[in-house]
């Protein structure tokens, strides 16, 4: 209910709210008067669902972990490594590519020695 009450006085009336199954909305929305705009249905969802992948895929990775600090320990090294090597293979050409990846791989090697 407080849900529905923020989300509706931060952004107004809506033409249609899609929610999931939740037997909780029905009661809320008919308590605010928004009963006949609530939109429920198995892939109505999907939108909603696809915004929270970037999330999901981290907390999937965090679940590999004991503890925060070896998260952390991990994380941090990650994203040095992962900047270093992740090029955008896509927008260059194989010659440069190449190129550019054994760079970044005879500099991580000066760094590791």
């Amino acid at each position: 209910m407080r849900f529905l009450k923020k989300t509706l006085k931060r952004h107004g009336k809506a033409d249609a709210i899609v929610t999931d199954g939740l037997r909780s909305y029905p009661a809320a929305m008919r308590e605010l008067g928004n009963e006949g705009r609530r939109e429920a249905g198995r892939h109505l969802n999907n939108r909603v669902e696809n915004s929270h992948l970037p999330l999901r895929r981290k907390e999937r990775v965090m679940q590999r972990f004991r503890r925060m600090k070896t998260l952390q320990k991990f994380a941090s090294v990650h994203a040095s490594v992962h900047n270093h090597f992740a090029q955008e293979r896509h927008l260059v050409s194989r010659e440069v590519y190449k190129r550019r990846r054994s760079a970044a791989f005879a500099e991580w090697q000066n760094l590791m020695a």
